[in-house]
């Protein structure tokens, strides 16, 4: 009679239990549910699984960490830090230095950083650099704009101009350079075809000081322009066609079109566009160096040119190195300048 009296009290409780919202999971033996020591054992076993839960939760997030990916970008990051970071940081090391490469490097501490400012070669050569700055950028970032407008149409045969039009960026900038010096010879077809239009000259482009910095502009700016057409007209075939198809719904004209619809939509294309130009532009050296080696009287000297000559000419590294510190310098600030001036454009966009 008490064993009966057991089981209903303890179903009873069962039945209370599950009423209220509480559900409990587990394998309960006849013989040990009469007395108390079986309801403790449907406590324990409640809490163990709930901490065998959380640990297989952490296991789980632990095997989330997936390692392949960061396998991969290893041997580039060690080849970036090994060629381009720690070069930069012994480079700071060596401007403080007077280091002629087959002597140790000696600390001299600021001395190179005075000399410089007495230098008037180096004032000169930055000067150049920044009149190439303001004679290319403008052209590569105007001109290339239009001849992607102008390829940026389905019609039969236009990946043969975007090809035509690309070549330049893929031929050695020294047979171009000494293609140009023949352009630009007294005898050359640039005076030829002046000439044959009625304008008499027989000026040697490069060996004038006036006409030799912006004769080799004008080269560079040539040759780079097929490059930045492709970054345009990147840009252009990503303009939202519905924006289009409503501007010519509304009336507008194609003027218009490119001047509302059309430049706000390439104002992050044209961020690129200037940052990577202006850094070419004051690091121009190949061009110098093959057409004019800096002269006439260094009218075409440019910075990198003559950090050149200082280092592998007059083996001064510690000087050359101070100024390509400062070379660098100088392109970081343009780049953040131009950064934020994009952001800006965006923001009120």
């Amino acid at each position: 009679m008490q064993l009966l009296i057991g089981k209903r009290s303890f179903q009873s409780k069962v039945i209370l239990s599950l009423s209220s919202g509480f559900i409990q999971s587990a394998v309960i033996v006849f013989a040990n549910n009469v007395t108390g020591k079986g309801v403790g054992k449907l406590q324990f076993s409640r809490i163990e699984t709930f901490k065998e839960k959380k640990v297989r939760i952490k296991r789980t997030k632990r095997k989330k960490i997936n390692l392949v990916p960061y396998i991969f970008l290893l041997p580039a990051i060690v080849l970036i830090f090994t060629f381009e970071y720690l070069p930069t940081l012994n480079a700071f090391y060596y401007s403080f230095t007077e280091y002629h490469v087959f002597a140790p490097a000696e600390w001299i501490g600021l001395e190179n950083y005075r000399m410089m400012m007495e230098d008037d070669k180096f004032w000169k050569s930055l000067g150049n650099s920044f009149q190439y700055f303001l004679i290319t950028v403008p052209i590569i970032t105007i001109v290339p704009l239009f001849l992607a407008m102008l390829v940026n149409r389905k019609i039969k045969g236009i990946n043969l101009f975007r090809v035509l039009y690309y070549l330049p960026v893929i031929t050695s900038m020294v047979a171009v350079a000494i293609l140009w010096k023949f352009l630009y010879h007294p005898t050359g077809l640039i005076n030829a075809f002046l000439n044959f239009i009625g304008i008499e000259s027989e000026i040697n482009w490069l060996l004038n000081t006036k006409t030799a910095l912006p004769a080799i502009s004008i080269l560079e700016s040539w040759k780079a322009m097929g490059f930045y057409m492709l970054i345009y007209l990147a840009g252009l075939q990503m303009v939202s066609k519905e924006l289009i198809e409503a501007a010519k719904i509304d009336g507008a004209t194609k003027a218009r079109i490119i001047w509302h619809v059309y430049l706000p939509q390439l104002r992050p294309v044209f961020a690129v566009t200037l940052v990577m130009s202006t850094i070419g532009s004051i690091q121009m050296f190949t061009s110098v160096y093959i057409m004019t080696g800096g002269g006439p009287l260094d009218s075409t000297m440019s910075l990198p040119l003559y950090i050149y000559q200082k280092a592998f000419e007059e083996l001064d590294m510690g000087y050359a190195t101070a100024m390509g510190i400062v070379l660098w310098v100088i392109l970081m600030i343009l780049t953040i300048i131009n950064y934020k001036i994009s952001r800006g454009g965006q923001s009120v966009q």
